[in-house]
């Protein structure tokens, strides 16, 4: 069994990751943010928890990393700070995190001398498209300090992989969902309002497209770029090469909670004019072709599942709060 750490597993992605693995026959280390309640998260109440080695620490703090990776022989790097809105309040935090963690995770490895690195970026590096559907090749274009953060982890890691041989890979979600979500996300927050009895749903820019994939074929992309031997060091996009408005995502997700709603302008929910991201679409060529993976959810079977989860943890979100 090979060993494997993964950093942010406690949340939203790493959570359903860890427990894949787990499913996938690895021994698993979870790292997860320490904090005096000893809380892991939303790997607290997993039916695998029996099989998981719990580890606390912080991917800014080198010495929990180099300690937490010890042992292993690969690490899924998902930790990070992902919330856009308060990237513009507090860019000095993203940096610290998306950046001197990923240096904390990739130096470890290159200490220890890891087989393989698998380090999370997000679509949101590409910018608005310039060219639709988005691949790899696409100019990277910081419209928010988490992108530009997002940015440089990315590019810090390819240079590892150039200037040491380390074993590198870059994962690259388009816009993902699924149960577990938080409500920061735009799915969780048009449900929750809808599921707390509110039909003028309050919402930011509905014009934008974006490209959904649902989070257990997220996770098995990650699988998939993970055991591929073509993919080292190099960047690999993982969507469905579909879109869909922020407009018409709250309709489809309206119509299969059986409700009629509109939409309420919310100005605290706007990006400046030049961070907002108009569309994202993915080319996901290259993941199909060098890999068996393939997206199994639609939009609407994800929607179902996530709407059916949502239903019965409803008390974990608070509808009428701006999550940033």
């Amino acid at each position: 069994m090979e060993k494997v750490l993964i950093t942010g597993s406690a949340g939203f992605i790493g959570s359903h990751l860890t427990e894949k693995l787990v499913e996938s026959g690895y021994d698993v280390k979870a790292f997860v943010h320490y904090n005096s309640l000893n809380s892991w998260g939303w790997l607290e109440k997993s039916e695998y928890l029996s099989d998981i080695e719990i580890i606390q620490g912080d991917v800014r703090d080198f010495d929990s990393v180099y300690s937490a990776m010890q042992g292993c022989s690969e690490v899924f790097h998902l930790a990070a700070l992902i919330g856009i809105p308060y990237s513009y309040h507090s860019p000095l935090a993203y940096i610290r995190t998306n950046i001197e963690g990923t240096y904390n995770v990739l130096q470890s490895a290159r200490m220890l001398d890891l087989e393989n690195i698998i380090v999370t970026s997000t679509s949101e590096t590409y910018g608005t498209a310039q060219t639709v559907p988005i691949s790899e090749n696409h100019p990277l274009v910081g419209q928010s300090p988490y992108s530009a953060t997002k940015i440089a982890a990315d590019q810090l890691a390819i240079s590892y992989f150039r200037s040491f041989d380390l074993p590198v890979k870059i994962a690259r979600p388009f816009n993902v969902f699924g149960p577990r979500q938080s409500a920061r996300a735009i799915i969780p927050t048009v449900i929750s309002q809808i599921l707390s009895g509110k039909r003028k749903i309050k919402l930011g820019n509905i014009k934008p497209t974006r490209d959904y994939t649902y989070v257990l074929d997220t996770v098995g992309g990650y699988l998939a770029i993970g055991e591929s031997n073509e993919l080292t060091g190099q960047v690999t996009n993982i969507g469905t090469n579909t879109e869909i408005s922020i407009k018409d995502l709250t309709q489809k997700i309206a119509n299969l909670c059986g409700v009629e709603v509109s939409i309420i302008e919310d100005i605290e929910r706007i990006r400046p004019g030049k961070s907002e991201v108009e569309r994202l679409v993915c080319d996901n060529a290259k993941i199909i072709e060098h890999t068996a993976w393939r997206p199994n959810n639609t939009l609407d079977e994800g929607l179902k599942a996530t709407i059916d989860w949502m239903k019965k943890n409803i008390q974990l979100y608070k509808a009428g709060i701006y999550n940033k």
